[in-house]
């Protein structure tokens, strides 16, 4: 049994100023409260009025740093790099958004730190415990104070302001969901669409140049973009980050998905080169096998067999392009993937 667990009649009597010495009948003896130690700031007020202003000083830093954050997201450009030793070159917009708000948190929690420590009171105050719930007079008093203010409210008889003030209530939350606005556009269907479609041009990645089948042996691995997309324009790596293409040439009859021969020209498939797991490009192919393999997490596709998956984390195949030869002799698309290429994602239905 603990000493809490003791009703109060039977504790032995103190008196004032006295502390418990432990012995063997009473082990757990109070050791009372050390004298208590003035600080300068107690009993020199020059020095209570230089951590005030340390204080104040921090606040006024975190403040200045605030107005910096917001300064900085508005003025520095997205694209700006600097180099920082010896992290190298960095993003600006980053960096400095990064100290600034890093530095206005770190004032706020420095000054109420200061603050606490050297102004605030520091003596300790030992309390009795005492039953936590309240007594039921109370308790009654509390729930009839309720019943008399909702009556004097007149809240469930004057229903026009109620039924008004639950719908601002409920209204007024949104105004921040408009913020979530500026982290960034809505994705719209873009993610459901490339620069695919009817007649462009199959383009090699290396070269520039439009394929032809013959450029396209048994067992290679060859890299295309569409038509039309240079690396110099400001989109390119969102546009190929959906439209990079591998073109790889079987067999006809080493083909075994129905669809994947139909779409297919004289053995040349087309496939999305982003993996359907993470979006990771592939890079690998195993040519006696007809597999492609992910680098990354080893996802493993049957290019022979619809590039269904046989290995590894990635959940579904890889799109197929439908291609085929236009009258100059150049491979051509015959159309858009007709699923979105790359990872999941939750609206994809």
């Amino acid at each position: 049994m603990s000493s809490q667990d003791i009703p109060e009649e039977k504790l032995p009597a103190r008196r004032a100023g006295e502390v418990d010495v432990a012995d063997e009948k009473n082990p757990f003896a109070d050791p009372g409260l050390p004298p208590h130690e003035h600080r300068i700031q107690d009993i020199d007020e020059r020095a209570a009025k230089r951590s005030e202003r340390t204080v104040a000083l921090l606040f006024t830093l975190s403040m200045l740093a605030t107005v910096a954050f917001i300064a900085a997201f508005v003025a520095i450009p997205i694209d700006k790099s600097i180099y920082i030793w010896p992290l190298g070159h960095i993003s600006a917009l980053n960096f400095s958004l990064g100290l600034t708000l890093g530095l206005a948190l770190f004032c706020i929690g420095a000054g109420a730190v200061h603050w606490a420590r050297t102004l605030m009171s520091d003596v300790e105050i030992a309390d009795e415990r005492h039953p936590i719930a309240a007594s039921p007079e109370l308790r009654a008093k509390v729930h009839a104070d309720f019943k008399q203010g909702a009556k004097e409210s007149a809240l469930g008889r004057r229903k026009l302001i109620r039924n008004t003030m639950f719908g601002a209530l409920t209204l007024v939350p949104l105004s921040g969901v408009v913020l979530l606005r500026d982290l960034g556009p809505l994705p719209e269907d873009k993610l459901r669409h490339t620069l695919w479609k009817k007649g462009k041009l199959l383009v090699n990645m290396n070269t520039n140049e439009p394929l032809r089948p013959a450029d396209v042996i048994v067992g290679s691995l060859t890299f295309a973009k569409p038509e039309g997309l240079e690396e110099h324009d400001h989109d390119f790596n969102n546009e190929i980050a959906k439209a990079a293409l591998m073109i790889v040439r079987l067999q006809p009859g080493d083909i075994k998905d129905k669809r994947e021969l139909e779409w297919s020209h004289e053995g040349i498939v087309a496939y999305s080169k982003i993996c359907t797991h993470v979006g990771c490009p592939i890079s690998l192919y195993e040519q006696q096998t007809h597999h492609v393999l992910c680098p990354c997490h080893q996802s493993t596709f049957d290019l022979s067999d619809g590039a269904r998956v046989i290995f590894g984390p990635a959940g579904h195949a890889l799109p197929q392009l439908r291609i085929g030869v236009n009258d100059e002799g150049y491979l051509e698309a015959l159309g858009d993937f007709e699923e979105p290429v790359g990872p999941a994602f939750w609206e994809r239905g």
